[in-house]
């Protein structure tokens, strides 16, 4: 047996057997240009099967070795990938996209990316050698993200020739003149490789005379820049002052070029991984540097307390006790994870998780309670009884006591909300119950909601919470 196959043995024995397959049909039999930045969300949608056992699958994979695991920080309008560290730890707090001429704060939520790559030492393709690939299959590969959908093949080609007019390959010190006729429509010189922008618009009447441009491309990502000029020649002087290779590239500004990179599809975003109860088990400390504080603009949580569980002790013996507590955190624990949240932590007898949607913690709570109640009725007792407590909002992600852990205001609304709540109660706010989906889900369960004005200590004004009966 070689290194890779007792490696696809060890992961099968991690992951759940129709997702590991999927992942090992991928690595064995994909397309180089599959493997090169594997969408989880995707291959879950191409072999028919729920995103979670992929995203798991994915993970184990990374952890095995079988994948190489990247957090890619996005441009929000483009979607290029501005920066692929290895770890959340090297994801930076400002970014520029010379291609867009933007800058950015990175967001959790829609601008950084998880993918994953197959390891070389299970199969080398050409994106672990970037030098090699043309420049097409640089900017779909390398460039952009997994949520670029490109057109078909031959539509592709088609919008490709129109949006392009000119690509050069420069190595490390070379330099090329490029002699282009300016017509009316905008140009912008892009290379992928340094990710330099340079912006060319045409105005005023044509003329005969040469007109010059000079570029450099170097380590230092100068970022954008722009130059008017009128129809007629240009000597466009390019510089490759870079100890790499880079792939100057001449487009048409307009739809053809929109087309060409604007389509989008799903991906896993880093907020979803964060909030996976896989990722939290294998990758516990190596998530965020103490100093870092990364934004997320909409993260639901829910907070859980087990009701009289001093008197609970004090009634069946502390041996008792504490076995019955065990089995509520296993079953809150399995709730979570089977709804797509991740528990953070638990304090005592109560429980800290969260969710990507606010419409599984709506059915992860109702789930929790059925849950203790079958739990009782096994007992023929009534003492294990919930409280709980929803809510959503904006938060950042920060590193607590050596654990990823979030912080703000949002954070402490849903902490109040489950003090609220009396035995066996659910108490979530408006911004929970008023999302679509969450309200789809009670109207199927045939829960219903009854609001109410709370006052939340330490908040200034009295908040609408909805006891969910």
């Amino acid at each position: 047996m070689d290194e890779s196959d007792a490696l696809f043995a060890a992961f099968h024995r991690t992951a759940e057997p129709a997702a590991a397959g999927a992942v090992e049909r991928l690595l064995r039999d994909g397309s180089d240009a599959d493997l090169a930045r594997i969408n989880a969300v995707r291959l879950a949608a191409q072999a028919g099967i729920d995103e979670e056992p992929v995203i798991a699958a994915l993970l184990h994979g990374a952890r095995l070795g079988l994948l190489e695991m990247a957090w890619n920080v996005l441009c929000p309008s483009c979607s290029g990938v501005l920066e692929a560290p290895a770890s959340l730890r090297g994801v930076r707090r400002d970014y520029h996209c010379a291609f867009c001429s933007l800058d950015s704060e990175p967001v959790l939520d829609d601008t950084v990316e998880v993918t994953f790559t197959v390891s070389p030492r299970i199969r080398r393709i050409a994106a672990h050698d970037p030098d090699g690939l043309d420049v097409w299959d640089y900017q779909r590969q390398v460039f952009f993200g997994s949520g670029v959908a490109f057109p078909e093949p031959e539509a592709f080609a088609a919008l490709a020739q129109r949006a392009l007019v000119e690509t050069v390959e420069l190595k490390a010190s070379e330099r090329m003149i490029l002699a282009l006729q300016l017509g009316h429509e905008p140009l912008i010189v892009v290379d992928p490789v340094t990710h330099a922008a340079h912006g060319i618009t045409v105005e005023g009447e044509p003329t005969q005379e040469r007109q010059d441009l000079a570029l450099v491309f170097d380590e230092a990502r100068t970022g954008a820049g722009s130059d008017a000029f009128r129809p007629g020649p240009l000597r466009l002087s390019l510089d490759n002052r870079s100890a790499k290779r880079v792939l100057p590239t001449v487009f048409r500004l307009g739809p053809d070029l929109e087309a060409l990179i604007g389509g989008r599809r799903p991906f896993l975003t880093a907020k979803r991984l964060l909030s996976n109860q896989t990722f939290r088990d294998l990758y516990r400390t190596d998530t965020l540097d103490i100093d870092q504080r990364l934004k997320i603009l909409s993260l639901t949580f829910l907070f859980t307390d087990l009701k009289g569980s001093t008197e609970l002790y004090a009634r069946v013996g502390d041996l008792v006790a504490y076995d019955l507590v065990r089995a509520h955190f296993r079953l809150l624990h399995e709730i979570v994870a089977a709804e797509g949240g991740a528990v953070v932590k638990t304090i005592g007898d109560a429980v800290m998780a969260t969710f990507p949607s606010p419409h599984r913690a709506v059915a992860a709570a109702l789930r929790m309670r059925t849950a203790m109640q079958g739990l009782n009725a096994e007992r023929g007792a009534d003492d294990l009884v919930l409280k709980i407590g929803l809510h959503e909002g904006p938060c950042l992600a920060v590193s607590l006591n050596d654990r990823q852990d979030y912080f703000g205001q949002t954070v402490n609304v849903a902490a109040r909300v489950q003090q609220l709540a009396s035995a066996g109660g659910i108490f979530a706010t408006e911004t929970v119950l008023h999302h679509p989906e969450a309200a789809r889900h009670l109207a199927e369960t045939g829960a219903a909601a009854r609001a109410e004005l709370r006052a939340l200590r330490g908040i200034a004004e009295p908040v609408p919470v909805f006891e969910i009966t």
